[in-house]
């Protein structure tokens, strides 16, 4: 009897350290997230960034920024409504994506930014932009959207212009059924 309480004291200590690590674990994936994606230049799409306009336009230097549009598995016509503009680095800058849902019901679609070149990334800072959060688009609903950003000052002065690319993906389990689905119990 002795020995099973001694088994079962020990079990219990290992699966309290079990627990332990994979609850450290789990705080230590999100500084390792955020990581991996200032190594990638994917910015954070739940904050914008708020510090980036600090006033000072390097009137001097001229960047190129491209702008494309790409949907994943989404029936969407998705485009920017300019392929291209000249700006100065830390000058604001505001530019519109048009989006029509050509669907007979509602969906919602994330839309996910990359840049080239890669070290771009870190020194495009949006203030404002359709991004940040889901996009949910009505039966056939046509939408202009705006963003709103910055290039650094910073930016390293062998980039002279920058690819601004978008892919919007449908989010998974959001969709209307389409059908009536409505009067059964």
């Amino acid at each position: 009897m002795r020995k099973a309480g001694g088994e079962n004291r020990q079990l219990l200590i290992r699966l309290a350290v079990a627990a332990f690590v994979m609850f450290g674990f789990g705080f230590a994936l999100v500084p390792f997230y955020e990581q991996i994606c200032a190594a990638a230049g994917i910015n954070n799409l739940l904050q914008p960034d708020r510090s980036a306009v600090n006033g000072q336009i390097d009137e001097s230097r001229t960047i190129t920024i491209e702008f494309d549009a790409n949907t994943h598995d989404l029936p969407w016509q998705f485009r920017p409504l300019q392929s291209e503009i000249k700006v100065h680095p830390g000058q604001l800058v505001q530019i519109a994506y048009e989006v029509v849902n050509n669907r007979d019901y509602p969906v919602t679609g994330q839309a996910i930014p990359s840049y080239g070149p890669k070290v771009a990334g870190q020194h495009f800072r949006k203030l404002e932009c359709f991004c940040f959060s889901g996009q949910t688009m009505a039966a056939r609903e046509r939408r202009t959207m705006p963003v709103v950003f910055v290039v650094d000052t910073d930016l390293p002065a062998d980039v002279n212009t920058i690819t601004l690319s978008y892919t919007f993906f449908e989010v998974a389990g959001t969709q209307a059924s389409g059908g009536d689905a409505g009067g059964r119990s």
